[in-house]
């Protein structure tokens, strides 16, 4: 029954999130996880916080929360947002920075949230294409609109941008607000928080999600000039002042302080990384360059959609898009170098129809080749 519902919700596609299998033994390389566990200092900060302290409500501006993250990314705490993970950020970014009718630009390939919600909140939108080999072109973003949203490294392609080339567009652009998603930044890139104290119209939003293994907790948080920060804490407030719980801002507290599991996830991530690239290219598999925690892939002979629908049959899990221009390509999450085996050698399986061993190499130690 649709009868209740409003004229927006019928006519919206809502996202649609990557298939989460029941399945018992399986290959789960579909959501960008992170395959490695948080830091057993999460997990104690996070039992220490269920005591009776649950009973009252969460600290609404996550103040211990935001003066650790200002620490850690040297912005002043006043400066720093947390929600309830970085969708739930971008969220409020379309509420507080735009106005129904408003024109913004993101890519033609991208996160496909920033599509959803610009239907959802009314904000009409022009998409820029990407080159031919996925890059972003940024002059392509150098014409009067009301807001720009960039996630960089790009998703699903897995490209970053060059910093030199966001600081072009966020100057070419004072007029309105850029947002730029660092969703994957961790994994590769540059990252644009330090252009904040250059730029007043620049908002830079991380997840919790992928580097620091925390997708199930949902923390995000935005940083940007105060007056921003302030726009968004209007905006939470006139939806729900506790969005970010005591065990949430526990557990994100911890994660911020214990940059040894953090940077060794991180470089465990890079090198499978670098070595499953090497190994797909050697097969004969299209391998775009990645600085994030996933691959975008094609095979030249053996098209995505038989490829993905031969691996469920094997409980291994990918993500196919069935969007133009990349239709035709598999988005892996680099898992274990257990898990990137199995898949290696299931897709070996299936375009060349026999079973061949792996060849391991190591990983290459140039970092511009992890990228």
């Amino acid at each position: 029954m649709n009868k209740y519902w409003s004229e927006t919700i019928k006519g919206i596609a809502p996202y649609v999130p990557g298939e989460q299998p029941r399945a018992g033994r399986l290959v789960k390389l579909n959501t960008n996880e992170n395959p490695y566990p948080p830091s057993p200092e999460v997990l104690n900060a996070m039992k220490a916080a269920v005591t009776d302290k649950l009973r009252l409500y969460p600290d609404p501006n996550c103040s211990r929360l935001r003066e650790t993250a200002s620490r850690h990314y040297g912005i002043p705490a006043e400066q720093i947002f947390a929600g309830n993970g970085s969708d739930e950020i971008l969220a409020f970014c379309f509420k507080a920075f735009f106005d129904p009718g408003d024109m913004i630009l993101f890519p033609d390939i991208t996160y496909n949230f920033y599509e959803v919600y610009a239907k959802l909140f009314g904000v009409s939108y022009r998409t820029v294409p990407l080159t031919e080999s996925f890059d972003v072109p940024v002059e392509g973003f150098f014409t009067y609109n009301d807001g720009v949203i960039l996630a960089n490294p790009n998703a699903p392609t897995g490209k970053a941008i060059p910093l030199e080339n966001i600081e072009a567009l966020v100057k070419r652009n004072r007029q309105a607000v850029v947002i730029v998603d660092e969703a994957y930044i961790d994994f590769g890139g540059e990252s644009s928080i330090g252009l904040i104290p250059k730029y007043d119209n620049l908002l830079v939003i991380r997840t919790f999600s992928k580097s620091r293994s925390l997708a199930g907790l949902r923390i995000g948080l935005a940083m940007g000039h105060s007056s921003l920060i302030e726009a968004l804490i209007r905006v939470r407030d006139c939806i729900n002042c506790f969005t970010v719980d005591w065990i949430a801002q526990a557990g994100a507290i911890a994660s911020l302080e214990d940059t040894e599991t953090f940077t060794r996830n991180i470089q465990s991530v890079i090198a499978t990384r670098s070595r499953i690239t090497s190994l797909l290219r050697q097969a004969g598999f299209q391998v775009v360059d990645s600085s994030t925690n996933f691959l975008l892939i094609s095979h030249p002979k053996v098209e995505a959609g038989t490829l993905n629908d031969a691996l469920r049959r094997q409980n291994i899990f990918v993500r196919l898009f069935p969007r133009p221009r990349i239709d035709n390509y598999l988005r892996v999450t680099i898992g274990t170098d257990e898990e990137m085996d199995i898949l290696f050698e299931a897709l070996l399986n299936l375009v060349h129809g026999t079973q061949l061993k792996i060849s391991r190499i190591e990983p290459n130690s140039d970092p511009s080749l992890n990228k």
